[in-house]
């Protein structure tokens, strides 16, 4: 591991981040407030462990929100399967923990898998949470790098990986102005797994080393499974009916769709739109604000159906996509008609969909270069071009099922990350499991 160079920056964060322990409950109580922690869990944030610690060797995984959790799940698995370790899976938001636990038991991996909330960014809960658990191998997933986290793993003597690492151009440019604190950061980490050569590059010339190019572990989730029953229930409620939908869906975006559908509907009488939020407890909004254009709404969590005047169905509910994208030929990916950077197309283009995206994906830009120049996306600008990109597809089955054939052959030809990603992390591993 190079010597990491020093920063005041990185000290200042840190000094402030040990004073300020106090006001941690003070946020947690507005996130609790507002929907964003778990009343029942809180503790795990302070770094208080909910569960016993299993005995032998720990490797710990760190992913921040839902579309990491996906990308460590199979390796997860892969790293229980061989029999030498037990694993600890952090998470930070509500929706990544219950993906998380419900995959890890329906993987018959409870027991050998243990999840729990990641602590606060705060040394004394960071210090907690490694004093119980002391893993021997740290693997922190795309670009989770909280200071603490880091430095204090490290201090512990456990191993530390990024594995499925992006560093897009916007951030390289920003850490370029604090090179001491990024490099300081980057130094601690034993092996770096990037996502493409190009956030290889970056992270090098930012300080880490090794960098190796594995691919991304996103393009190796398996296309999310759908419960066959409730598949049945909802097509026949729909039945013929032209349909789309708007996934991973922000707030912001929610006039364009809307907007998008009365254009649709008024040319393609009975069309139905499929809303569902890239954060389930929103969809209580979505539904008001298209409530309030007049329109019918069917929501998911209350067991609803879409009736013959539906106009909108809405997702409001987790571990579901897999439903979405069988019931809709095209999709809308959210997050890209505002500068959010987009939502991983993987998925769907897996379930060979016909995908539609807006102008902001600079979060996976890679993926979604891969399937414009395949022919199995189309970006489009604003919600005109997306009503009318949406109708030309409704009027030509033949060309949704080529998009939707092109999107999968491109994401296929990406896969291998997850095999390439376990042959590099063997070494460390294999050292965590003889008792590092």
């Amino acid at each position: 591991m190079a010597e990491a160079p020093r920063s005041l920056i990185l000290a200042t964060y840190r000094t402030l981040t040990s004073v300020a322990h106090p006001l941690a409950g003070l946020i947690l109580s507005w996130r609790l407030k507002h929907g964003k922690e778990d009343p029942e869990h809180q503790g795990e944030r302070y770094g208080e462990a909910s569960l016993p610690r299993p005995d032998g060797p720990l490797v710990w995984v760190h992913a921040a929100s839902v579309g990491e959790t996906m990308s460590v799940l199979p390796m997860i698995e892969r790293i229980i399967a061989g029999g030498r370790v037990s694993v600890l899976l952090t998470t930070g938001t509500m929706t990544s923990t219950r993906i998380a636990r419900a995959r890890l038991a329906a993987a018959g991996l409870n027991g050998r898998a243990i999840h729990q909330y990641v602590p606060l960014d705060g040394p004394r809960f960071v210090r907690r949470f490694l004093g119980h658990w002391r893993p021997g191998l740290a693997i922190f997933a795309e670009s989770e790098l909280w200071p603490n986290l880091i430095l204090e793993t490290a201090r512990s003597g456990a191993r530390l990986s990024l594995v499925n690492a992006r560093m897009s151009d916007r951030s390289f440019r920003r850490w370029q102005k604090g090179p001491a604190m990024i490099g300081a950061l980057l130094s601690r980490f034993d092996l770096c797994l990037a996502q493409s050569e190009g956030d290889a590059e970056r992270l090098r010339a930012l300080g880490a080393e090794p960098v190796i190019c594995s691919g991304n572990l996103k393009y190796d989730v398996p296309a999310p499974e759908a419960d066959e029953a409730a598949l049945k229930d909802v097509r026949a409620a729909i039945g013929e009916r032209p349909r789309w939908a708007a996934a991973s869906l922000h707030p912001g975006e929610v006039e364009a769709v809307l907007d998008a559908h009365a254009s649709i509907a008024a040319g393609r009488p009975g069309a139905l739109t499929i809303i569902a939020p890239r954060h389930p407890e929103r969809g209580a909004e979505m539904a008001a604000a298209a409530e309030a254009r007049g329109l019918t709404v069917a929501v998911r969590s209350r067991g609803e159906t879409p009736a013959p005047d539906t106009d909108i169905y809405l997702f409001d509910t987790i571990g579901e996509m897999g439903l979405v994208y069988r019931l809709a030929p095209i999709v809308f990916m959210g997050g890209s008609l505002i500068p959010h950077g987009g939502q991983n197309p993987i998925e769907p283009a897996k379930l060979t969909t016909a995908i539609l995206y807006g102008p902001h994906i600079h979060n996976f830009a890679d993926v979604y270069a891969a399937l414009h120049g395949a022919g199995g996306a189309e970006e489009i600008a604003d919600a005109a071009d997306l009503a009318g990109k949406v109708e030309v597809l409704m009027t030509a089955p033949a060309a949704v099922g080529r998009h939707a054939e092109a999107a999968n052959a491109a994401v296929s030809a990406f896969s291998g990350a997850l095999d390439r990603s376990m042959a590099a992390l063997d070494p460390l591993l294999s050292e965590t499991a003889g008792g590092r």
